[in-house]
């Protein structure tokens, strides 16, 4: 089993639908600073469960969610998901025979 892509939309600077893929040989995330690869980082740990905000570089879990810049407006919702290729069945039980795994989180802001 392993990370086939992840999908990101208003967490942190991914304040739109974004997806990052992984291909077969996919071995490091590289960019120039302030690209955001700290935060493809802290999606992942993040969706798998990561309760401290502190962990994810905030101060509330909630802060998370993209909160707005000179150009964009906040939005109230945001979301990561990681899809799983499965296609060796890795898994054990009912979900042994699925190709693609999913695992979302979802946090909204408080109107």
């Amino acid at each position: 089993m392993r990370l086939k892509q992840i999908k990101l939309a208003g967490f942190k600077s991914f304040v739109d639908l974004t997806t990052v893929p992984f291909p077969q040989a996919m071995t490091a995330i590289v960019g120039p600073n302030g690209c955001g690869k700290s935060n493809v980082i802290d999606a992942v740990r993040w969706v798998l469960g990561e309760s401290s905000a502190k962990n994810l570089r905030g101060d509330a879990m909630t802060d998370v969610i993209f909160n707005g810049s000179a150009q964009r407006k906040p939005v109230s919702q945001a979301s990561v998901e990681l899809v799983f290729e499965n296609t060796q069945g890795r898994l054990a039980g009912n979900l042994a025979d699925r190709s693609e795994i999913a695992i979302k989180r979802v946090v909204t802001r408080d109107a």
